[in-house]
């Protein structure tokens, strides 16, 4: 059961940098449950280029929504700005990302379809 968020700026919960092999990514975990579900904001800093990670497949659905900055899939060539969003079903491949100014987005990640 996922614990209950009333309306809270995304801004108070801790921002962590996420560990890997890219330097500029940084996550505020909103909700995260022992079988892999997740709600989170994911912060790229200005200049954060995450080829290092390739391109990315997932076995799990994702969906998200740009709250502000902008994106590049460097793979498609086509960047994505505020208020946009995706959603990913298991296996879609996307990536890998840069950004010049930053990029601040909202993602849930869920196993069930």
């Amino acid at each position: 059961m996922k614990d209950a968020v009333e309306f809270t700026d995304f801004r108070e919960f801790k921002l962590v940098a996420i560990d890997g092999p890219v330097e500029g990514l940084s996550e505020r975990i909103i909700f995260k449950s022992p079988d892999g579900d997740l709600a989170r904001i994911l912060e790229f800093a200005p200049g954060t280029d995450t080829s290092p990670n390739g391109v990315q497949v997932h076995d799990y659905r994702e969906e998200l929504f740009i709250i502000e900055g902008s994106v590049t899939d460097l793979t498609l060539g086509e960047t994505f700005t505020e208020g946009m969003v995706a959603s990913r079903p298991p296996g879609m491949k996307h990536g890998p990302w840069k950004t010049e100014s930053g990029c601040v987005m909202y993602e849930i990640r869920y196993f069930k379809n």
